[in-house]
């Protein structure tokens, strides 16, 4: 293999085929971008995570949960309570699955 510095690259080599596997990575990607999105909105926001919390009626260690890329149990109303807060909106939206066929 070439070296290379492309994440993608790099992870297609080491999945090859394994479905069940780029499967796990896409899963887990979505998760690191949710809690990523959240932390950038509080911190734009200039709030701490009990600040956060204490806006939407929560603790302190909910905010730090949702904020780590390993947590998978983000639920679309905790998004819009921590939304509707900050004032920001949730955008949502299906796109084809790369190497799936469409269903008719």
């Amino acid at each position: 293999m070439a070296k290379t510095r492309d994440a993608n690259r790099i992870i297609d080599e080491i999945t090859g085929d394994d479905e069940e596997l780029k499967q796990m990575i896409a899963e887990e990607t979505v998760n690191s971008e949710v809690a990523r999105l959240i932390y950038d909105a509080r911190i734009s926001a200039g709030l701490t995570q009990t600040e956060l919390a204490d806006l939407i009626g929560s603790k302190q260690p909910v905010i730090a949960r949702l904020e780590d890329a390993d947590y998978e149990g983000h639920s679309l109303t905790m998004l819009q309570r921590i939304a509707i807060v900050l004032n920001q909106k949730i955008e949502i939206n299906f796109v084809p699955a790369e190497g799936r066929e469409e269903v008719a």
